[in-house]
């Protein structure tokens, strides 16, 4: 090894680089920063994908409402059931307020005393056996038979009208509940289209689309079409047409459905915020609502 002229060690000069060979180390840096760089990105999109919730949301005058999915549904089974008997939007709107007070839209299997379901009904109160009160179906047409027998419900407030069917302790307290039972019920009920929207993960299994044609029947009173992986309804009007299409956004994480098509707009699964609003991308017509399962 060269020493210096003082007999210190020195370590030998490099050979000066050419600039093809400055040119292919820079290039090989840019390459390796921007693997890093894309790999680190993907990592924390995969990280943020798996903590993010599950979530739908209905936005109608400006103001956003949110539910989660399992919430959605039985909002949208709650809806559907009252535009089956043929009842305003507006007993919709009660019923959603009462069982948000009541369950959280949740259909709990307990409660205070012998309080079951969505809306806390009572065995020991003549609403039923418990097996039926866990019915979502039988428990909210309970609730719309007892709701159509106060005279006026229509014109009422809504905590009025809900406590007039419930009686509870505290029967001010539907009241909080009321903008966002309107929107949802409004949104569910076809009067405010594509304003309800999911992101939700990819569905764990394949959607059954018979089972789904049955739901439609069960909730709606509708017969629909199945083609192989897909469910085609024909609705009788524009505004049940939306009813439908929205009700097939808020009940797919029980269904598995992964596109609603309807009016030349579309609702297409995914866990980002594009799945919590309607493109513009729709083939169907204004009476027709198409939904796809995976």
């Amino acid at each position: 090894m060269p020493r210096s002229r003082s007999g210190a060690l020195t370590l030998a000069e490099e050979e000066p680089r050419s600039p093809r060979q400055r040119w292919l180390a820079g290039t090989l840096g840019v390459a390796v920063v921007g693997v890093l760089g894309v790999a680190g990105w993907q990592g924390v999109q995969h990280l943020l994908h798996a903590v993010a919730s599950e979530r739908c949301e209905v936005t109608v005058s400006g103001t956003t409402h949110r539910w989660a999915p399992d919430q959605a549904s039985n909002a949208a089974a709650i809806t559907a059931i009252g535009v089956k008997r043929g009842l305003p939007p507006r007993a919709a709107s009660i019923a959603i307020a009462t069982a948000m007070q009541e369950s959280k839209v949740r259909n709990v299997r307990y409660g205070d005393r012998d309080s079951l379901g969505l809306f806390q009904q009572r065995p020991s109160q003549g609403w039923g056996s418990p097996e039926q009160i866990l019915d979502p179906e039988y428990a909210t047409n309970a609730f719309y038979d007892a709701l159509v027998e106060v005279d006026g419900y229509d014109g009422m407030e809504i905590a009025d009208a809900a406590q007039a069917v419930q009686r509870s302790a505290a029967g001010y307290a539907y009241a909080q509940h009321e903008g966002q039972a309107r929107a949802t019920a409004s949104a569910l009920s076809g009067q405010s289209p594509a304003v309800l929207g999911c992101a939700l993960r990819d569905p764990s299994e394949p959607g059954d689309p018979e089972a789904l044609s049955a739901l439609l029947d069960k909730d709606f009173g509708l017969a629909a079409e199945v083609e192989g992986t897909r469910v085609r309804v024909d609705a009788a009007d524009p505004r049940s047409a939306w009813a439908v299409a929205q009700w097939a956004v808020a009940r797919a994480s029980t269904t598995g459905a992964t596109r609603v098509e309807h009016d030349g707009r579309s609702w297409t699964r995914a866990m980002d915020d594009a799945a919590l609003t309607w493109a513009g991308d729709g083939s169907t017509g204004p009476g027709e609502v198409v939904i796809d399962l995976a």
